[in-house]
């Protein structure tokens, strides 16, 4: 790596596997070739055909970020290239549940009457559904980015780098990454067939904030592939060349969109979207999404965020029922099964996914939140922890007891499942008994890696801003974390839960302002006077002023 460049940025980038400075180049031109992803042509071709015979083509997405973000693009490019006939259908999570099923299939022929119906980000697992569409003679292109099970839909066409016959090197691609490459190798095919020589020829840089996005909010991991769409995506949104309804997103987060950065995806834009999923219709943030007039973007964005707020509030009371809970059968620590299973009859759907990530940050174990489903059956949401690949752990689970799992599919850290209420005591028992053989106990002691110290002298705000910007960090390539010494110059509590600290480094005249979100419990009052901290570095903007920040991770006692 090039000589001028920080020596704790370049220490951070060896630390992440970075070995060049041609590993750095995020430039459009060093993206994956869309030659590379297996039948994304075959899947261009059928889109091409309907668009050319103008057959109606209905988008059916998933209910959370990457399937609004992955709708939104396929609606704004097949519209931009001169399809006529396109709708989108998103399945009502409490209706029809996850995906193409016989039943939003009915749906979607009784309602639109599609030729063509593309999934994305959801499909791969839709046998049913896809065979119920072609009896209906509805052809299917199936986008999809999750693991596959072990029998795989008849679909005309299927785009998915998780496919063990597909070559496609970044395996980690978000649906919303999957249909672009589709909708790239549509471009291309049309171009080939004289297409644009009467129409416009659409820009398909123009959707990269929606790229950025989906992949952001879906946690996927940022290797190369995925982080030159972040990086080229926040270029766009700090340009102010992006969405309406993305940059209303952020105003009414409170965020600068000239400063966007991937955390602001993640953690304000997408849980938004994902609000409009979990408590009411998708359709409410795709349209978000989808609308050119800023007016009307501010107001779904306002009521996205209300939504996001009476998320948090159903979240609060569900996370302290399931702490109890625990409390109550086990009150110990070292009493916890090896992996955690909660259910309470009065628990929503939409909010287990938070409250399963919430309960396992603190605890530190593969965590399965059920909530009521149809008749006699409970819905369940997962989140594990690194070494546990959870989708497989299920795996493991239904293939010890066939019949057992309704349904289920996800990712190493995340799946979703469905199983008979009065079977909830059964599978607990093998869901830990899976973990048992797979796991030591070792693996339940959180590790927190650092980057190294910072000296004094090096703590300042030009270092916070080249580590902000030597992103985009996130999943797989996580923001900075440093460590040292401390002494605590003043402390005090906000709203009973964070810590806003005045911190020196031992032997330094310099004082930094520092904040631990979440930390009271962990670490209650009142401090010591000495503290090791893991922390990032914050560029802390507030009412026109622009200061460094420490953003605690963890402290304890020295």
């Amino acid at each position: 790596m090039t000589a001028d460049l920080h020596p704790v940025l370049r220490r951070v980038y060896a630390c992440r596997g970075v070995q060049n400075d041609e590993e750095l180049d995020l430039g459009l031109g060093r993206l994956l070739p869309v030659e590379r992803m297996d039948v994304a042509f075959e899947a261009a071709r059928l889109l091409f055909q309907a668009m050319r015979e103008q057959r109606r083509i209905l988008i059916i997405g998933d209910f959370d970020c990457d399937g609004a973000t992955s709708t939104a693009l396929s609606v704004l490019a097949l519209r931009g290239m001169g399809a006529e006939q396109v709708d989108y259908l998103v399945p009502n999570r409490f209706e029809y549940g996850y995906g193409l099923t016989p039943e939003i299939v009915g749906l979607a022929a009784s309602a639109y009457a599609p030729d063509l119906i593309l999934t994305v980000d959801n499909g791969v697992s839709s046998v049913d559904g896809v065979a119920a569409a072609n009896r209906l003679g509805i052809q299917v292109v199936v986008t999809d980015h999750h693991l596959p099970g072990p029998v795989l839909p008849d679909a005309a066409a299927m785009v998915n780098p998780n496919l063990p016959d597909n070559g496609f090197p970044a395996k980690s691609t978000a649906g919303v990454g999957v249909v672009f490459y589709v909708l790239l190798a549509l471009r291309s095919l049309l171009r080939e067939r004289g297409w644009f020589d009467e129409r416009s020829e659409p820009n398909m840089g123009d959707h990269l904030d929606l790229l950025a996005l989906g992949t952001v909010a879906d946690v996927v991991p940022l290797e190369r592939n995925n982080r030159i769409l972040v990086h080229q995506g926040l270029a766009r949104i700090r340009a102010g060349r992006c969405r309406p309804g993305i940059t209303a997103l952020l105003e009414v987060a409170g965020r600068n969109p000239r400063r966007a950065q991937a955390s602001d995806l993640g953690f304000t834009v997408g849980p938004r979207l994902n609000a409009a999923g979990r408590l009411d219709d998708m359709s409410l943030g795709i349209e978000c999404l989808l609308t050119e007039d800023p007016g009307r973007a501010r107001e779904l964005a306002a009521e996205l965020d209300q939504l996001n707020r009476d998320r948090r509030h159903i979240e609060d009371d569900m996370r302290q029922q399931a702490e109890t809970l625990l409390e109550t059968v086990m009150l110990k620590e070292s009493d916890l099964p090896w992996g955690l299973c909660l259910y309470d009859d009065s628990w929503h759907q939409g909010v287990i996914g938070i409250v399963a990530s919430r309960i396992k940050e603190r605890h530190h174990r593969s965590v399965i939140a059920f909530a009521p489903g149809d008749d006699g059956e409970i819905k369940g949401s997962a989140r594990s922890i690194p070494g546990v690949h959870i989708r497989d752990v299920l795996d493991e689970v239904a293939a010890g007891s066939p019949g057992l799992l309704l349904k289920f599919g996800g990712h190493a850290m995340a799946a979703g499942l469905t199983l008979e209420t009065h079977r909830l005591d059964e599978f607990k028992e093998l869901f830990n008994a899976v973990l048992h053989r797979r796991l030591d106990k070792d693996a339940f002691e959180a590790v927190i890696e650092s980057d190294g110290e910072i000296a004094a002298e090096d703590m300042n705000l030009d270092l916070a801003y080249l580590v902000e910007q030597g992103g985009p960090w996130g999943q797989g390539f996580p923001e900075p974390v440093f460590h040292g010494e401390f002494e605590v110059i003043q402390q005090r509590q906000l709203q009973d839960k964070h810590w806003k600290l005045v911190v020196r480094p031992p032997g330094s005249n310099q004082v930094f302002d520092a904040i631990g979100f979440n930390l009271v419990r962990a670490c209650p009052s009142p401090l010591p006077q000495r503290l090791l901290m893991a922390y990032q570095l914050d560029v802390n903007e507030f009412r026109g002023s622009i200061n460094l920040q420490l953003r605690i991770a963890h402290m304890e006692a020295v």
